[in-house]
């Protein structure tokens, strides 16, 4: 009997403690990102249309990200080769053709392709500035394009939208448009 009181005792003190540690940790932060698909907000122009996305949470919330693929588009020889290129292809003038960037891109990868990622500050219509990236990226003589907008920071919003570019899905969406199906 004094044996069954003692596990007993044990087992409520070690109960106790294991309560008092899990409501004492550290709760992680809402720190992802999940993307919901939208329909794609442009008229039409001479490239097909694309997909749009939103981020709810993480540090892009708020966030759009409008992506496509540009078949024939980019020199097959270099890809995407300077800055000047992200500007005219990244589809940044679809959101607003007032933008300006904010200094020199830099190299990115999304899968196996290679480009360069560029931030910008846009003036909205409403008066409002919004940050954004501008994301080109070749394969052969394709181009995949990529232009996220939002409130928040460029640098957080690149983070998010390479990392939902970098998924299965993606990255066979992604193929699949390049090679036209």
């Amino acid at each position: 009997m004094r044996r069954a009181a003692t596990i007993a005792l044990a087992l409520a003190a070690l109960g106790v403690s294991g309560v008092g540690a899990y409501q004492l940790a550290p709760q992680p932060a809402p720190t992802s990102a999940h993307w919901r698909e939208l329909a794609w907000p442009f008229p039409r122009d001479g490239w097909p249309a694309g997909r749009a996305f939103r981020c709810e949470g993480g540090a892009c919330d708020g966030a759009e990200l409008y992506i496509r693929a540009k078949r024939g588009f980019c020199n097959c020889d270099s890809g995407v080769a300077d800055d000047d290129e992200v500007d005219r292809v990244a589809d940044i003038d679809l959101i607003s053709p007032r933008f300006t960037a904010t200094g020199p891109g830099e190299v990115v990868h999304v899968g196996e392709m290679r480009g360069r990622a560029r931030r910008y500050d846009l003036a909205i219509y409403d008066g409002t500035s919004h940050a954004a990236v501008g994301v080109a990226v070749s394969r052969r003589c394709d181009l995949f394009v990529a232009a996220a907008q939002g409130r928040g920071d460029a640098n957080a919003m690149q983070h998010a939208a390479l990392a939902l570019l970098e998924t299965q899905e993606m990255k066979s969406w992604l193929v699949a448009a390049l090679d036209g199906k």
